[in-house]
């Protein structure tokens, strides 16, 4: 009881607490109270008699010593409550172990009446022992007197009604604690009781150990099937497009679609995975292309001249603001990859071909070269390809951002010059371009790189807008020409896909935008009747589209447009709420490949090479990624879009119970660790990100390497909010990109590492997914740190991560827990480090 009250008082100032017993009993009591329960390797009972604890055995006893002379090192406080009816107090707390313990700490030995458990206590008196207090009264009743007479006429009270069932006073004599306290009953002596029963431990129930998750085979005979049957239907639906396609113009733009996209998938799997948050912002950045679409649908003078010319303008002026900020940032990002031995880089030079390339077409556009146009298009589209592919290595990233930048301007370049417009037309189309550039390179400019993710997210949500708009002003503009038009229909469906694709896409990325940047609960909500609301609005689209295909003229085709732009709104929104916060990744990827198609039906609408390379590229681009991000987590991405749980592999059965008891250790302790080791690996969560504790880790492993240590960063894909987002952060704070290595680098390397520190991750170093079959995550692929000789998990708690799984390594023997706010124990570990080697 002494020591419970010791643990409940303690708790309640907000220390962390750590209790040992020999009585399993009292394990529950002491983690009900939030204590960890420290434990020895033997297996031995404590319990004695009237639930005093028994003299243990040699053995367990020297288990004992060794673990409190640890504990001794570590705690600035310790309680001693142990006593064994009829004998002197046990000695448990040697004067070696005082010694070992730090300046200014406190022993409490509340056993001192009975010679205490502390080999340094003086019974009855306060001292001081070579820096630590002793306080060894043993007449603490006496000094609190209050105290003392409220708790005795507590237990007084809860004994006597605790004498009866249902306010009943009755006497049961089976009752131990009754039997021990009555003295007479009906006239009959019955004291001296007898005897409590010594209690026997129960015995322990044999913990099955879970099989490891085994991902089945797919048959050769299966898997060569479905690629036969996807072979299958992709000629088969290039011989339907045969079958309705209205002219030469219409099989030359597929063949253009087909071919990009070819390009498109071999590039992005080229690039390197440290790259892919620079590849999402430089695709965020190419897709702004949407403002060749605002572009030719713009009319009027100074001003735009009608409705369908202002949607226009603002679809150019929103798309400049993707333009130039995607391309800064991108820049900006690449730039922290730089290492400071690295050579020199003169990418300035990329003005020449720029140069080259832009006074060149103008030259031939001014002599009147008919195909000048296409071949602008063309070497645009090649320089874009060259900002994917550039990516496929740090030393040619920097210049892929520069043929970017180069293919953007090329684009926009040849459309103002083939449009030949009016000097007022032309001077509001560069007012457009130059006001969202302006406001583009100041979003860019102001951004934490923490923020990348949802940055990204609002880009995306430009994109989808300036489709809409684009769309419905093409519609207004040419509805009177669809009809005549043998290409009007395949023309009249690029409209209608664009408008829904781009409406999904503006809404979708405002929610995750609302996500990332906490406006909104990154929990993810359902409303009610989810999946049949989005049926419903999915069958609505349909066939909105079909009676607009029959062309029922301008008013009912202007009322189908505006249906889908509303209802592919409000899907967006219905879709991304129901995805939670660690999902992001994912989302932000197919929001990638969202905008990437509504580009490419912009180019089918206006017969623009341009655009449909382009968008081909992009929505290559996010397709890849999202695999990537759903392979990386062993779920379909179906799963994840509709808002499901569980991995592919999962079972479906009761998942393993996870049992034990945690470790926990101090800044002091993991220093002694970090030194002791040679081999060094740190994993990084989005706890990382959130503490933006990348600065003092990146400072550590910088001191550490100087000392000969072989220190390294795990990462896994899907750690952080988007893809490549960790991987970022660190070149933020200068850690060399050639030590941060991806989880299938790594984890072959955990068996030969001294330390592994886990930094604010958990579903991504969770050994369920391996160990437990009926995991919600059994089949992830995830960093074994487990396979390491030692693991120090920092996190705020020992809460569960997004995925609702208890993590099985935080209670593994290898693992010790570095519990509190993951900012300040790393700024405490660089400081403690720094002071270990000074």
């Amino acid at each position: 009881v002494a020591g419970l009250s010791s643990i409940g008082t303690a708790k309640s100032m907000g220390a962390i607490v750590r209790a040992f017993d020999t009585r399993e009993a009292v394990r529950e009591q002491v983690q009900s109270l939030g204590a960890e329960f420290l434990e020895v390797g033997l297996k031995e009972t404590g319990e004695g008699t009237g639930g005093y604890a028994k003299v243990m055995s040699k053995e367990f006893i020297e288990a004992e010593m060794a673990l409190f002379a640890k504990q001794c090192k570590e705690v600035d406080i310790l309680i001693s409550t142990a006593l064994i009816p009829g004998k002197p107090a046990p000695k448990l707390i040697s004067q070696e172990m005082v010694e070992s313990m730090k300046d200014g700490s406190v022993v409490v030995d509340l056993a001192a009446e009975a010679g205490g458990n502390v080999a340094t206590t003086k019974p009855g008196e306060l001292y001081n022992y070579k820096g630590v207090t002793h306080i060894g009264y043993t007449d603490l009743p006496s000094r609190l007197p209050t105290q003392s007479s409220t708790l005795y006429g507590n237990n007084i009270s809860k004994l006597l009604l605790s004498m009866g069932d249902n306010n009943h006073y009755t006497v049961n004599l089976e009752d131990e604690v009754v039997r021990g306290s009555i003295i007479l009953n009906e006239g009959k002596l019955l004291w001296p009781p007898p005897p409590p029963k010594e209690q026997t431990a129960a015995q322990p129930v044999p913990v099955v150990k879970a099989e490891p998750v085994k991902i089945e085979e797919i048959n050769p005979f299966t898997a060569t099937m479905r690629k036969s049957v996807l072979y299958t239907a992709g000629l088969g639906g290039l011989m339907g497009l045969a079958l309705i396609s209205p002219n030469p113009a219409f099989n030359t733009m597929v063949t253009t679609f087909s071919l990009a996209g070819i390009v498109g998938y071999h590039t992005v799997w080229g690039v390197t995975p440290a790259l892919h948050s620079p590849l999402m912002s430089v695709t965020n950045a190419i897709s702004g292309i949407t403002a060749v679409g605002g572009l030719v649908c713009m009319s009027g003078g100074y001003f735009p001249g009608s409705t369908p010319a202002t949607l226009a303008a603002i679809a150019a002026f929103i798309s400049s603001i993707n333009i130039f900020g995607g391309f800064l940032i991108t820049q900006r990002m690449l730039d922290m990859f730089r290492r400071p031995g690295d050579p020199p880089e003169h990418n300035y030079l990329y003005a020449i071909p720029a140069a080259a390339f832009l006074t060149g077409y103008m030259g031939a556009h001014m002599y009147g070269f008919p195909d000048i146009q296409q071949i602008g298009y063309l070497a645009s589209s090649l320089c874009c390809v060259g900002a994917l592919s550039g990516l496929s290595s740090q030393a040619t990233s920097r210049q892929g951002n520069a043929l970017g930048i180069i293919g953007v301007s090329g684009g926009m370049l040849a459309t103002l010059a083939g449009l030949g417009a009016s000097p007022e037309l032309m001077t509001q189309m560069l007012a457009c371009i130059g006001m969202g550039g302006v406001i583009g390179t100041i979003i860019a400019r102001r951004m934490a790189i923490t923020d990348l993710p949802q940055l990204v997210a609002a880009f995306h949500s430009f994109v989808g807008l300036a489709a809409v708009l684009t769309c419905l002003a093409t519609y207004i503009s040419e509805s009177s020409h669809l009809l005549s038009d043998p290409s009007g229909g395949v023309t009249k469906a690029a409209l209608f896909l664009g408008t829904y694709i781009g409406g999904v896409t503006f809404t979708g990325s405002l929610v995750a935008f609302g996500k990332l940047q906490g406006l909104l609960k990154s929990d993810p909500y359902k409303f009610p009747a989810h999946n049949a609301l989005n049926a419903g609005m999915m069958m609505i689209n349909v066939a909105a589209m079909g009676y607009y295909m029959m062309n029922p003229g301008f008013t009912w085709d202007m009322a189908c447009l505006s249906t889908t732009a509303a209802l592919s709104s409000i899907m967006g929104i219905t879709l991304t709420t129901a995805i939670g916060g660690a999902d992001m990744p994912v989302v932000i990827t197919v929001l990638n490949s969202y905008s990437g198609w509504a580009l490419c039906a912009e180019g089918f609408m206006l017969n623009n090479n341009l655009m449909t390379i382009v968008g081909a590229l992009i929505g290559s681009s996010g397709a890849i990624l999202s695999y990537i991000m759903c392979k990386a987590m062993n779920r379909s991405l179906a799963n994840v879009i509709f808002g499901g749980y569980g991995t592919l592999s999962t079972l479906g059965g009761k998942p393993m119970e996870i049992t034990g008891t945690h470790t926990e250790i101090n800044i002091e302790s993991t220093v002694d660790l970090i030194r002791d080791a040679n081999n060094i690996i740190i994993t990084p969560g989005y706890g990382l990100c959130v503490a933006k504790a990348q600065y003092p880790i990146a400072e550590m492993v910088d001191l550490l390497r100087k000392q000969g240590k072989n220190v390294r960063f795990g990462i896994h894909p899907v750690a952080g909010r988007m893809p490549g987002q960790l991987n970022v952060l660190l070149a933020e704070a200068g850690v060399p990109y050639d030590i941060v290595l991806e989880m299938d680098e790594i984890n072959s390397d955990f068996p030969e590492t001294d330390l592994v520190l886990v930094i604010g991750a958990n579903d991504t170093v969770n050994s369920a997914a391996i160990e437990d079959p009926n995991s919600i995550i059994a089949g992830m692929p995830v960093l074994q740190v487990w396979n390491s000789k030692q693991i120090v998990v920092m996190k705020r708690t020992l809460g569960v991560g997004y995925a609702a799984v208890d993590n099985p390594i935080f209670y593994k023997p290898n693992t010790s827990m570095l519990l509190g706010d993951a900012k300040k124990s790393c700024d405490a570990l660089l400081a403690k480090t720094q002071e270990s080697y000074s």
